[in-house]
């Protein structure tokens, strides 16, 4: 699975450890794009913890690594709470380190989800393919906010045994599918951008259950060719 650190530890159980940065992001000075810290916890939780569940974890923890400074700590732990509410995950630990002896000129933040899962998932060997959400990066997630997969559709799809969820990150689109070793188009989506924080993910499904997940799916539902 993409991204995931699986650690075997025991006949069945694994821990599943992931992560994800961002750098420039915040409301410091030389921030490239300027953003309330509990956006930039609530978006780098949601990358890490999509690639958990992507993977078949139930996450239990969270370590948020804070080089924004001390007063930003409470806003990026706002944020995760945030996503830990869409998804409707409680009992979750949430730690972490604060560098507060230098300040920096940009704000940056690391965080790590980690995870239990009993059965890695895998891929299915031959499947339907379409995308969900559409790819946006920097301002653009705040501007096209209505074309961001929500984390709770992400969340109730990744549930399901007949279908895989696969988040799209900074590579884009046509990154992941050669991954999966699937060949695809689509008009008037840009399959080279980046994903920037997993606004948006492929669901793979058989094809007898595509006009379910279109209704469940909604607007953020993109047919691929």
């Amino acid at each position: 699975m993409r991204n995931a650190l699986v650690i075997p530890i025991g006949e069945q159980d694994s821990l599943v450890i992931t992560t994800d940065n961002s750098g420039g992001i915040g409301m410091k000075g030389h921030d490239l794009v300027k953003v309330a810290y509990d956006i930039v916890g609530y978006f780098s939780f949601r990358v890490a913890v999509m690639e958990c569940l992507a993977a078949g974890a139930k996450p239990f923890a969270v370590a948020i690594h804070n080089f924004c400074g001390e007063d930003e700590w409470e806003e990026l732990v706002v944020g995760v709470e945030k996503g830990l509410s869409e998804l409707g995950i409680r009992d979750i630990q949430i730690t972490g380190s604060t560098e507060s002896n230098f300040p920096l000129m940009q704000s940056a933040v690391g965080l790590n989800v980690i995870g239990m899962a009993t059965e890695i998932n895998r891929l299915p060997e031959s499947s339907e393919v379409a995308l969900i959400g559409l790819p946006l990066v920097g301002n653009e997630v705040m501007e096209f906010a209505d074309q961001v997969a929500p984390l709770s559709l992400f969340y109730q799809l990744s549930l399901r045994e007949d279908v895989t969820v696969w988040p799209i990150g900074s590579k884009g689109i046509a990154y992941e599918l050669e991954k999966l070793n699937f060949v695809k188009t689509s008009d008037g989506i840009d399959f080279f951008k980046s994903g920037g924080p997993a606004t948006s993910f492929l669901l793979m499904y058989p094809k007898e259950k595509e006009s379910e997940l279109v209704s469940i799916a909604g607007q953020y539902f993109h047919f691929l060719k």
